[in-house]
């Protein structure tokens, strides 16, 4: 299903969109987290359990965790940053916030940048997280069941590469938990992209961005150019695991967008409707890669509603 909203035109909304650019140094990451805004006040009744560590790779394998009190298991929202697989971090906790005062527990984790590791380091970190976090569901008074996973730009590339493997044990990692499952129950990706070796193709605005460089983000990724390591971007695309049994994914997409084409999630919803996977594509109107109509009442409600339907146990 597709579905365009006539909403507000692009504007940058603070832990929506993400740093998606060619190049990315230290001293602008350093400037940009001096300038980002100060996360809002947490609910009295939510306790933060802040760089727990999943994994042994430092700083990198470290999650925040977000409990409000409840007398029964939560379900868990987990927030995937992006910054082109480049920069970013868990700061903030991520745009889930808001769902610590309907029912859920909210989770935001750190994963091993480009410069630190090529693919597949991140979906195994990702992973790793979230085997620990459903290893310790109890402790956490989570429902272990029913975990979904949200991100944007190259958060949501990763998000949906967790809805299509999660049973593709080698993308698991080395990591801690072998024994616990990875799978994630519901799919919120926001302007991620796909087929990295189409992403050129499929341009319709033009970005600053030259996707077969090998200095994009994307070559950055995999280790090499895409359109010259055809085999290392199909490993990266959600598409190649694509089977019935993925879980359902909510796609939102700006028509705008000048770096991450708005086919990217067409071919993903395409893959996904072929393999009877449960999915939606919402197309906002004027959007670029990010802006207010990703944040507004409505998107939340929408984004909401999916999570209830999906990870919600009916009473």
């Amino acid at each position: 299903m597709r579905r365009t909203l006539a909403l507000a035109a692009f504007a940058v909304t603070a832990g929506i969109v993400s740093i998606f650019t060619p190049s990315f140094t230290s001293a602008q990451s350093k400037d940009k987290a001096k300038a980002a805004p100060k996360a809002p006040p947490l609910p009295t009744n939510v306790a933060a359990h802040r760089d727990l560590a999943y994994g042994e790779r430092g700083e990198r394998n470290t999650l925040d965790l977000y409990l409000p009190k409840s007398e029964s298991p939560l379900p868990l929202l987990i927030w995937i940053h992006g910054g082109g697989w480049q920069a970013g971090s868990k700061a903030g906790g991520g745009p889930g916030m808001f769902l610590l005062e309907r029912g859920y527990a909210v989770a935001s984790i750190n994963y091993r940048l480009s410069s630190q590791a090529t693919f597949p380091a991140q979906i195994e970190d990702c992973k790793a997280a979230i085997r620990f976090l459903r290893a310790n569901a109890k402790k956490h008074n989570l429902d272990a069941d029913h975990f979904g996973v949200w991100g944007s730009s190259a958060g949501g590339h990763l998000v949906a590469l967790l809805g299509t493997s999660g049973d593709v044990t080698d993308l698991e990692g080395d990591g801690a938990n072998k024994n616990v499952s990875s799978r994630v129950q519901a799919v919120c990706d926001f302007f991620g992209p796909t087929d990295f070796t189409l992403m050129n193709k499929q341009t319709v605005v033009k970005g600053p961005i030259d996707h077969d460089s090998p200095m994009s983000p994307e070559a950055k990724l995999i280790g090499g150019a895409v359109q010259e390591n055809k085999s290392k971007a199909a490993k990266a695309n959600p598409l190649t695991y694509a089977t019935s049994d993925d879980a359902p994914v909510l796609i939102v997409h700006g028509d705008k967008d000048p770096l991450v084409p708005l086919a990217q999630s067409e071919i993903l919803v395409e893959s996904l409707k072929a393999v009877k996977v449960p999915c939606e594509l919402v197309v906002i109107k004027d959007a670029g890669h990010g802006g207010p109509g990703f944040s507004s009442p409505e998107m939340r409600e929408k984004i909401q509603g999916f999570f209830d339907k999906n990870l919600k146990v009916k009473k």
